[in-house]
């Protein structure tokens, strides 16, 4: 398990040079965790590779935790910029269970990698660490966008939260080898149907 982050936030890049040595921080840690797994990335190895000092690394990313945590949330905004229309005739359940089974199929391209933002974000602590915050409200924003909800109430937001709760626990056996491909998308596509179907009218 990654080291409980530390008891401050990360700072925030402010120039677009800065943003640019924050992304290149986060290639490089997702490409040596796909390769060693979580337990092996060594900060330092990630400010050579990423051509930045060590202590500019912990300014932008006080621990491993915050470091994986942020490459979730950034995975979650490229799941944004993907999700596409939903098809005429195409039930709102089966559109958000796609956009869950593109989420799956993306990280399970580099299961260690998938496993290390896992472990990073369930270590998180929400007052020190803000881009779970951004994984909430993003992975929420992306399934309403799919379920074609514009308006959301709380039930809907409760029903998502379930829904992505469920997605976890089907994503974890994946990469555990727990369950079948074919069992997680069963899995998925009933969570979706359970908790997404439209309502009967009332009376």
């Amino acid at each position: 398990m990654p080291r409980i982050a530390e008891d401050r936030a990360g700072a925030e890049p402010t120039s677009p040079r800065q943003r640019a040595r924050r992304q290149s921080i986060l290639k490089v840690a997702a490409d040596i965790a796909a390769s060693t797994g979580l337990e092996r990335v060594q900060m330092h190895e990630v400010a050579k590779s990423a051509g930045v000092a060590i202590a500019t690394l912990y300014r932008y990313f006080p621990s491993k935790t915050h470091l994986f945590t942020a490459l979730m949330a950034e995975q979650i905004e490229g799941l944004a910029a993907r999700v596409p229309d939903r098809a005429p005739g195409t039930p709102p359940e089966d559109a958000v269970f796609e956009t869950l089974g593109s989420a799956t199929r993306n990280l399970l391209r580099r299961p260690a990698l998938a496993t290390a933002m896992i472990q990073s974000a369930n270590a998180a602590r929400a007052s020190t660490v803000p881009d779970l915050a951004r994984i909430d409200s993003g992975f929420i924003d992306v399934l309403l966008r799919a379920w074609g909800v514009e308006e959301p109430t709380d039930h809907h937001i409760t029903r998502l939260r379930l829904l992505i709760l469920l997605w976890y626990g089907v994503l974890q056996s994946r990469l555990n080898q727990r369950i079948t491909p074919q069992d997680a998308d069963a899995d998925l596509r009933m969570a979706c149907h359970l908790l997404l179907a439209p309502e009967p009218a009332a009376g």
